[in-house]
């Protein structure tokens, strides 16, 4: 039994969502391969082969991988899928944009965003916006499996030795082209690996609110800044900041919630956070339903006071 492990990077370094899904790979037993495509991406391969409990780094090396297109992506997986039992790939935005395609070329049912492994055919995984978990068995000869990554502690970084093997790069399905992208830059840390959240809601009241209330404390404590859904509906907050069923899920060592009453699509992407601070004026909000500790107050009061107090 030999699970490969699709690594998402940006040709230089491995993200955090590499290690997550490499720990459920650990759990599910067997051998694991680590597959980085991309364009000179070897100083991505070389970071793999130092993960403890890789057997062996695969790389496919060619300019068609070196923007990770899901079409190219996929059709490199599928060239390399004989032989494995698993494939798992992050359940982010990489891991969803190929992974699906990868199921259906190899006609099996993917298993998406497991929390837990109880077997090698057997996984956790959340249903209904996380407010219940569904244990689901495959018996697919090729398991296809996206990982939530707050699910699995990430493995070590460093400590191993796993022997680096090149493959031959698939050509350019031609189906799509890479255009651009455009990157949203900050000084803090990325959200989804930051270990403190500071996230408003729509209880903030406006863009110059977060501005005004969460950035200092957020500079204060080093913190990412999130926000709820309704927070970036209205404008209060860009979109790569949403937290939630629909935007990204996170779990960091503190998570403090600031005017966010706790509806169930933010909580999905939220409850597996370590500590939960909950500041709102409103008592009988869901949020202190699920909240470490809840404080009852006017947060236009109450985040100058923190923010000072951390001076």
């Amino acid at each position: 039994m030999t699970s490969l492990v699709i690594a998402e990077h940006d040709n230089q370094i491995l993200k955090p969502s590499t290690l997550n899904t490499i720990a459920a790979a650990v759990q599910i037993g067997g051998d694991i391969d680590v597959l980085v495509a991309g364009e000179n991406c070897a100083a991505a391969a070389q970071a793999a082969a130092q993960i403890p409990g890789v057997k062996r780094v695969r790389v496919a090396d060619a300019a068609q991988l070196g923007n990770q297109l899901a079409e190219n992506l996929a059709e490199q997986v599928l060239a390399m899928a004989d032989g494995y039992s698993h494939i798992l790939a992050p359940a982010t935005a990489f891991g969803k944009n190929f992974a699906p395609r990868v199921a259906a070329r190899l006609d099996v049912a993917q298993v998406s965003e497991i929390t837990a492994v109880v077997s090698a055919d057997t996984f956790v995984r959340p249903i209904y916006a996380g407010n219940a978990e569904a244990t689901v068995q495959s018996g697919d000869p090729v398991k296809v499996i996206t990982v939530r990554t707050t699910g699995f502690d990430a493995v070590a970084a460093s400590g191993g030795s796993a022997a680096i093997e090149p493959v031959d790069a698939v050509a350019d399905t031609g189906l799509t082209s890479f255009i651009g992208r455009e990157l949203a830059k900050s000084d803090r840390p990325e959200l989804t690996a930051a270990r403190v959240v500071i996230a408003g809601g729509r209880g903030v009241g406006s863009e110059d609110n977060f501005k005004k209330l969460l950035e200092p404390l957020a500079d204060r404590l080093g913190a990412a800044i999130g926000a709820s859904r309704a927070a970036v509906d209205a404008g209060y907050a860009p979109n790569d900041w949403q937290v939630g069923q629909t935007g990204k899920i996170v779990a960091p060592q503190l998570y403090i919630a600031i005017g966010i009453s706790g509806a169930i699509q933010h909580l999905a992407g939220m409850k597996d956070s370590k500590v939960i601070v909950a500041i709102n004026k409103d008592e009988e909000s869901p949020i202190f339903g699920v909240a470490d500790y809840g404080l009852v107050a006017d947060l236009f009061q109450v985040l100058p006071e923190l923010t000072s107090a951390l001076e």
